[in-house]
């Protein structure tokens, strides 16, 4: 099967509004990251701090009292793409670097290769991607 056919592989969670959210949502990608031998691939803490960031501004900003937000990841054709899916209203941006606060998506957007914030009903989905070396027929990374 050649790159273009070959189906992403996904994993999804969904997560209380609660502290503990992140560091489980760091764990989820960790153990995805390991099994889709991804890793080691040299950008794994980048992607590690980027989720992180991701849950911290949906719990902080896009989570209302009740509900949660769902962590989507998938992994195909050479890209590895993080979504943070939250029904809170708003468009996240990247603030001006003498702001107190909301530096979170500066380094996002220094840390992967591309972000965007898609629409959903009701909400958001904030999302990062990084390039990564595809999986040949054999399952393993050129």
């Amino acid at each position: 099967m050649n790159e273009t056919t070959q189906l992403p592989y996904q994993r999804e969670r969904f997560y209380r509004r609660d502290r503990r959210s992140v560091p489980a949502a760091r764990r989820f990608t960790c153990e995805a990251l390991a099994d889709w031998g991804l890793a080691r691939a040299g950008r794994g803490d980048d992607v590690l701090l980027c989720v992180s960031e991701l849950a911290t501004n949906a719990l902080v900003h896009g989570v209302p009292p009740g509900r949660g937000f769902r962590l989507v990841l998938r992994y195909g054709g050479g890209v590895l793409r993080a979504e943070v899916h939250d029904s809170g209203g708003g468009v996240p941006r990247i603030v001006d670097v003498a702001d107190e606060g909301g530096r979170g998506l500066l380094l996002v957007a220094a840390l992967s290769d591309k972000w965007g914030v898609g629409e959903r009903e009701p909400g958001k989905a904030v999302w990062c991607e990084w390039e990564t070396a595809p999986m040949g027929q054999d399952g393993r990374h050129r």
